[in-house]
């Protein structure tokens, strides 16, 4: 060992002590800076040389200078990013939800519905209340539609959130592909591009919150992102994503897919899963609801009402439904009856009676009209070809004396009385003559198109089974409508389905708080765990900058005693 393998020993030490003080200046200057990973600059002695005896050592040396990073915690960190957004994006839906439905106050649908219906329970009480049961009926009509339309605007907002955050997923997508790029050809075996890979991080970490992502780091430095089992980044190539909508029925269905060749993926958690999940299941599932309740409101209050009569009876009745000239012979059960099948509800077997009076003479004779929808021929098998059409109730009607029946321009039911008679109809078992719009008090077919019909005749009464005239009778019928129950609406009244789906959403709602708040929390806690691995300690760097100074002044006092040493030895010779 001489005195210049000392002086090279301590510049060995000057040079790994400057770039150990560059590393702790990098790490203090981004104590604060947000995804900043702490470097770390890894030191190793340098073996000595083989014909040292003593084998002391050449000095130390910097091996890599290497972000401080656990990637399985990072892994973690990002399915925590995309389960807290997911959940919030569901509660904020909810909320939403929650006060566009305003239940639990004065100002709810399940008032509208227990005023309409008290409104035909305190007709049976107060004279001349036709007024009061059209106003009520336009109210809950008006509110119906009202709901509906704020119920579809808010999937429209949701529709726009997806479209807006799957194109800066795309994007995001992109930017990765061109930093695997960029770190590629800058590491280049040269050691970590802390700065790039920390962006990159940052960037996987935004894109996670969209959707849940897996990150795999290739022997090149890059990041192969998957969606689900599928890559969307490979290198530097990215294949893009896109919204896919494609429409069956009435249904539109909304998916993410690949830009490149259209696979769809499982997009279950970020904040765009998130959309999708209350676009697909909070909101979709109200609006279905919505229609169910509009649908069969208007079923059985107009099965009630095209039953009723006032004390003069009918001498007209026009229909509402439009029932085509190519579908008025097709049986009213017939799938390709589209007029009909298309309808949320339809007629059954059963049969309706025609009451037809001489207003001369006031007697008056009653005519059961039969309506065969059992889906049965004559000769056993099941088949829908004898079953009963438009056309066989329009002339059944037809046939009757002092009757005529036929079909207005538009394919509408048209009945009226011959001069001196009058009509009414009586124990509608098929509902026919509500579904062909005979004597209703409701048209349209669901949530989207409910209201009381323009020419509304309020019928009151009814005629018992003994052909007694009550006044109040189908007045009392509707009034106690709102407690029947509805074989549609799985055994519940009209109100009570409506309370069980508000209460699915109160529910559901408390349900995404909770999950919420659990995904915060720990997301919350992986943040933590991050920063005591990743993150800078302004403590620890102030110990390292000590370290690196202390150092640098023996390693330069070493080299002072070494020349002195030297000069010494050169003034003796």
């Amino acid at each position: 060992m001489s005195l210049l393998s000392a002086i090279h020993i301590a510049n060995s030490a000057l040079a790994t002590s400057q770039i150990g003080l560059q590393v702790t200046s990098q790490n203090l200057a981004n104590a604060a800076t947000p995804g900043y990973t702490r470097q770390v600059a890894l030191m190793q002695a340098v073996r000595g040389r083989t014909n040292d005896p003593f084998m002391i050592g050449s000095g130390v040396g910097i091996n890599e200078v290497r972000r401080q990073i656990d990637t399985a915690l990072q892994s973690r960190l990002w399915n925590a990013h995309s389960s807290e957004f997911g959940n919030a994006q569901q509660l904020n839906v909810f909320g939403q939800l929650e006060a566009l439905l305003n239940e639990g106050t004065d100002f709810d649908l399940s008032s509208e519905l227990s005023s309409f219906f008290n409104s035909w329970s305190e007709a049976t009480t107060v004279l001349d209340s036709s007024a009061t049961v059209t106003n009520q009926g336009r109210a809950l009509s008006s509110y119906i539609q009202n709901i509906r339309s704020d119920l579809v605007d808010q999937r429209e907002q949701l529709e726009n959130q997806i479209d807006s955050q799957t194109t800066q997923a795309n994007a995001l997508f992109d930017e990765i592909a061109q930093i695997n790029a960029t770190i590629s050809s800058s590491e280049s075996g040269q050691g970590q591009a802390g700065a790039l890979r920390d962006r990159r991080d940052q960037i996987v970490t935004e894109l996670s919150q969209l959707m849940e992502i897996t990150a795999v780091e290739t022997n090149q430095g890059g990041f192969d992102i998957f969606v689900g089992s599928t890559p969307i980044v490979q290198g530097n190539l990215s294949r893009g994503v896109q919204i896919d909508r494609r429409t069956v029925g009435s249904t539109v269905s909304v998916t993410v897919n690949t830009a490149d060749n259209n696979d769809t993926l499982a997009v279950t958690s970020g904040s765009i899963g998130g959309l999708l999940s209350s676009r697909d299941g909070a909101i979709d599932q109200t609006i279905s609801k919505l229609d169910d309740i509009a649908a069969n409101l208007i079923f059985e209050v107009n099965k009630i009402h095209s039953t009723g009569i006032n004390e003069d009876w009918l001498t007209t009745s026009l229909g509402t439904l439009q029932v085509s000239a190519a579908n008025q012979s097709l049986p009213l059960n017939d799938p390709a009856n589209n007029n009909l099948a298309d309808l949320p509800y339809a007629p059954s077997n059963g049969g309706f009676f025609v009451n037809i009076r001489n207003e001369d003479t006031g007697t008056s004779d009653q005519i059961w009209v039969p309506v065969d929808l059992d889906g049965i021929d004559t000769l056993g098998a099941a088949s829908v070809a004898d079953d009963t059409s438009a056309e066989d109730i329009r002339g059944a009607i037809d046939a009757i004396p002092g009757l005529t029946a036929s079909f207005d321009s538009s394919g509408r039911l048209d009945i009226n009385a011959s001069t001196g008679f009058s009509f009414s109809f009586s124990e509608d078992s098929s509902g026919a003559l509500a579904t062909l719009g005979v004597n209703t008090y409701f048209e349209g077919t669901d949530a989207t198109n409910i209201a009381v019909r323009d020419d509304l005749t309020v019928m009151m009464g009814r005629l018992a089974p003994d052909g007694s005239f009550s006044a109040n009778g189908n007045a009392l019928l509707l009034g106690d409508l709102g407690n029947q129950t509805v074989d549609a609406l799985g055994g519940h009244s009209i109100s009570q389905f409506w309370g069980i789906q508000t209460q699915d959403i109160a529910v559901q709602t408390s349900s995404a708080r909770t999950q919420a708040d659990s995904a915060f929390l720990v997301r919350q806690s992986l943040d933590g765990q991050r920063a005591s691995v990743s993150g800078v300690s302004i403590d620890e760097e102030s110990i390292n900058l000590l370290t690196y100074q202390r150092q640098y002044q023996g390693a330069a006092q070493v080299i002072t005693a070494a020349q002195e040493m030297f000069d010494t030895l050169l003034s003796i010779v």
